[in-house]
C-alpha cells in the first residue's frame, strides 16, 4: 500500500471513530430531549426516537406539579455562591502557596494534594456532625448541643466546598507561572501583601478564575447527594433533588422527569456557551500541562 493510500485509510478510520464516539456521547441527550415531548403512553409504548404527537405537556407538568422554579433559584444561589467563594479563597490560597514563604508550606501543600484523593463519601458523616454541632448556631449551646447548627440551611451546602482542594491547586499552578519580580516591584513601592495580590496578580488571573468559576458552578449545580442530606425543607431543595420527586416507589413519571432534566441542563449549557472562550484561554494559560 502506498503512503498516500495509507494516509487516506488512517484518515477514514479516524473520522469513523470520532463520528461513532460523538454519536455515543450525544445520543442520550437527543433521546432525553425527544422523550420530553412525548406523551406517557408513547414513552411506555417504546416507539421510535422522534415523538409522533409533539406535546409540551410534560414541561407544563414539570413546572406545576412541583415548585420547580423555586428549585432552580435555590440551585442558582448555591452554585453562584460556591463559584464565588472558590474563586476568592482558591485565589488567595493559590497565591500564598505560589508566591509566599512560610513554615510547613511544602507539607501543607502535599496534605492538600493528598486530600483530593479522599472520596467525598468518606467525609460525609464527620462533616455532617461538624455542621450539626457547630456552637451557638441553629439552637446549639456553647458545646454544640441542643440544636441543628448549620443543618437545613444554605450554608450547610456552601461552606464545605467554599475552598476546595482543586481550586487551590489550580490557582497555585497558574500563579506559579507568573514572575516574582512583579510582586517585588510592588513591595518596593510600599504595597502590602494583599494589595500585591489584588492589584498586581489578580488582574492577570481573569482567565483561570473564569475557568474555576465555570467548573465550580457546574459542580454546585449538579450536586445531589450532599443537598439531599443536609436540606430537609422542601422549599430549600435544589433542582437535582427536586427531579427525584417524579420518581416514587410505585411510579416514575418519565415525561415530566425528562422535561425537568432538559430545563435543569439549560443554565449550565448557557454558562458554558458564553464562557467557552474563557475556558479555552484559561486552561491554555493555567500552567497545568
Amino acid at each position: 500500500m502506498s503512503t498516500i493510500a495509507r494516509r487516506r485509510v488512517n484518515s477514514a478510520v479516524w473520522y469513523v471513530a470520532v463520528t461513532a464516539l460523538s454519536l455515543a456521547t450525544v445520543f442520550p441527550l437527543i433521546w432525553t430531549l425527544a422523550t420530553s415531548f412525548k406523551g406517557e403512553g408513547e414513552i411506555l409504548g417504546g416507539s421510535g426516537l422522534l415523538p409522533r404527537d409533539f406535546s409540551l405537556g410534560n414541561y407544563a407538568d414539570a413546572l406545576t406539579e412541583v415548585p420547580f422554579v423555586r428549585y432552580i433559584l435555590n440551585s442558582l444561589a448555591i452554585a453562584l455562591a460556591g463559584a464565588a467563594t472558590n474563586m476568592f479563597f482558591g485565589g488567595l490560597a493559590g497565591y500564598a502557596f505560589a508566591k509566599l514563604e512560610f513554615r510547613f508550606k511544602r507539607s501543607l501543600f502535599l496534605t492538600l494534594i493528598a486530600s483530593m484523593s479522599i472520596p467525598a463519601v468518606v467525609t460525609m458523616i464527620p462533616l455532617f456532625l461538624i455542621l450539626k454541632r457547630f456552637p451557638l448556631l441553629g439552637g446549639n449551646d456553647l458545646l454544640g448541643e441542643g440544636g441543628v447548627g448549620f443543618i437545613n440551611s444554605y450554608w450547610a451546602v456552601i461552606l464545605p466546598g467554599a475552598a476546595g482542594g482543586f481550586a487551590i491547586f489550580f490557582m497555585r499552578q497558574f500563579f506559579g507561572t507568573l514572575p516574582d519580580e512583579l510582586g517585588e516591584a510592588a513591595r518596593i513601592d510600599g504595597a502590602g501583601e494583599f494589595t500585591v495580590f489584588r492589584r498586581v496578580y489578580l488582574p492577570l488571573a481573569k482567565g483561570p478564575l473564569a475557568v474555576l468559576g465555570l467548573l465550580t458552578f457546574q459542580a454546585g449545580w449538579n450536586s445531589f447527594m450532599w443537598p439531599l442530606i443536609v436540606l430537609n425543607n422542601r422549599d430549600m431543595m435544589t433542582v437535582q433533588v427536586g427531579l427525584s420527586a417524579f420518581v416514587t416507589d410505585h411510579q416514575t413519571q418519565y415525561g415530566p422527569l425528562m422535561a425537568g432534566t432538559v430545563i435543569a441542563s439549560l443554565p449550565v449549557l448557557v454558562v458554558f456557551l458564553f464562557g467557552q472562550r474563557y475556558l479555552i484561554d484559561g486552561i491554555a494559560h493555567s500552567g497545568i500541562k
